[in-house]
């Protein structure tokens, strides 16, 4: 059987940089930027692009390709013929769970966007107020109207955009890579056109509500830098954090997406062009509209009290409204359709581990891998649609869209440079390399990244009060403890987070109590996910040692 390949170099590179480019780099870049300081948050967050972005795909790509040409294309044999431990194949387990995980409520997302692109075309938010555009987010996702009178219309949008994703997924990567081709430049035109709209509109917009509003006040925040920034812990760790959202390592597609390169082919230019690629959209593009575009109409104090991920959905339809119905229904088009191509060239990514597992270990075909992949994240996704008011979705998107990409890339960088060795990963890296990398990266990635990698970790598991790490230090060497914030992973674990809001209004104890019962449950239903697939993948084990001579 011919194995499975990409088409073209163009292809595989824009498929690559659609998985990176995704929603985060439109949604949760400028909110980062933002809430940490605007340009104190840019320089820390290109140095961590540089010590920690570049060095992990370094490594995912090697990874990947060196466990494709032994013919394994996810990540629990990757590793596992890294390796002699049995366990490092168990750890893979964590390169399909978390794509798994992630997808389910992803493409909910994903449904949301290409809802707001059919309500631009058709003129929905026309003659809305800002409140009224801010109800109809509101009303959508908690089931409670927006939907055309249709009963549970979120859940049906919801199955439709993963179905699309399946049926892509169905015809392998020939139709991955084609999404890829259309969808990317796509994507890059709608970002330059908004971006152009937004960096022409200076202070022609400002009103009596906001007589100072001024596009190039955003602008100017994102991009003066701020030196004091390099000796703020919160910046740093936020701007790291950053990097696993905005590149997809960590999470055991690029792995697979490389698995399918031949031998000899270069990983070392394609992973430079395909993370630069990403930065360009995310440094460029991303903090190009959002940002901009509101400080426009609504001043930068709004901004810096308000910015948040509901402004895509909840403010940005309201502001194009401002430009007049024809260029309001055109940017909205745009906006939407932008993230809509962003979301979909990243959530086909994550279909590809689970089927090129399947195919490996079982012989299953694309249809019947693509179908399955769409079951369980069906079962998965569900409830975030259904009891996204009670945290289910954010669940998910902690443990398995946060955590799971820290532990999992600290790991395989473990794997890569000291168990594989630091040597032969080396001469992985740069055989059949198109450029000259760096010595200097041999020492980043054996002893900078991982260090970077376990202060994201412990920087999650501790965060003080306020995530104040200046204060949180300063108590601690006075003898006064070391105080949690309700966001660390300690106070999540334990529910110190939900109880710590109990305390503070005790009004909403019906309401938080039942959202403290769900979010068990949706944490439930990630364990026994991780479960079955680790039973799967032993399953696997045995099956191999049977059929192989």
């Amino acid at each position: 059987m011919k194995k499975e390949s990409w088409g073209s170099r163009t292809g595989l590179i824009l498929a690559m940089a659609g998985n990176a480019v995704g929603l985060g780099n439109f949604l949760r870049f400028p909110v980062q930027a933002v809430q940490n300081g605007g340009g104190a948050f840019i320089l820390p967050y290109l140095i961590c692009f540089l010590l920690m972005g570049i060095p992990l795909l370094f490594i995912e790509w090697s990874i990947g390709r060196f466990g494709g040409k032994l013919g394994n294309h996810s990540t629990p044999y990757i590793l596992d013929s890294m390796s002699q431990k049995w366990y490092w194949k168990y750890i893979g387990v964590f390169g399909i769970f978390t794509n798994i995980a992630v997808v389910a409520y992803y493409t909910y997302i994903e449904s949301w966007t290409f809802m707001y692109v059919i309500h631009s075309v058709i003129g929905t938010f026309s003659g809305l107020d800002k409140e009224s555009i801010s109800q109809f987010f509101d009303q959508y996702v908690l089931l409670q109207g927006s939907d055309f009178g249709i009963p549970l219309f979120p859940l049906l949008i919801y199955i439709l955009v993963l179905g699309v994703n399946v049926y892509i997924l169905s015809t392998g990567l020939g139709g991955i890579e084609k999404v890829a081709k259309i969808g990317m430049p796509l994507l890059i035109l709608f970002g330059v056109l908004l971006a152009i709209r937004a960096w022409t509109m200076g202070d022609r917009f400002a009103s009596e509500a906001f007589p100072d509003a001024n596009a190039w006040d955003g602008i100017n925040f994102l991009w003066t830098p701020q030196y004091s920034s390099l000796a703020d812990p919160k910046v740093w760790l936020a701007a790291a954090g950053q990097i696993f959202f905005t590149l997809s390592v960590g999470m055991g597609s690029i792995q697979c997406y490389a698995s399918y390169l031949k031998e000899n082919e270069d990983i070392a230019l394609n992973s430079v062009t395909a993370g630069f690629t990403n930065e360009l959209v995310e440094v460029v593009l991303g903090s190009a509209i959002v940002i901009p575009i509101a400080a426009g109409f609504l001043g930068l104090d709004w901004v810096l009290e308000n910015a948040g991920f509901g402004m895509a959905f909840q403010t940005m339809p309201y502001l194009f409204q401002q430009w007049g119905p024809a260029i309001g229904a055109f940017a909205g088009i745009c906006w939407f359709g932008l993230l809509f191509f962003a979301g979909i060239t990243s959530s086909l990514a994550m279909g590809t581990p689970w089927m090129g597992f399947m195919k490996d270990e079982f012989g299953w075909g694309k249809v019947k891998g693509a179908i399955s992949f769409g079951l369980i994240a069906l079962a998965m996704g569900i409830p975030t649609v259904l009891f996204y008011q009670y945290g289910y979705f954010d669940e998910y998107d902690y443990w398995a869209g946060t955590v799971s990409l820290v532990v999992f890339a600290l790991l395989e960088t473990i794997l890569f440079t000291w168990i594989f060795g630091m040597d032969k990963g080396w001469q992985e890296l740069n055989r059949g390399a198109e450029i000259r990398i760096p010595s200097a990266y041999q020492w980043i990635m054996k002893y900078i990244t991982p260090v970077l990698l376990l202060m994201v970790l412990l920087g999650a598991l501790i965060t003080p009060a306020g995530n104040d790490w200046n204060a949180g230090f300063s108590n601690l060497l006075s003898g006064q403890g070391w105080s949690l914030d309700p966001s660390s992973l300690l106070a999540k674990l334990t529910f110190a987070d939900l109880e710590a809001q109990l305390a503070a209004d005790p009004s909403r104890s019906e309401f938080l109590e039942r959202k403290m019962w769900f979010s068990g449950l949706a944490r439930t239903q990630l364990a026994i996910l991780f479960l079955v697939i680790t039973a799967i993948v032993w399953y696997s084990s045995l099956h191999r040692k049977k059929t192989q001579p």
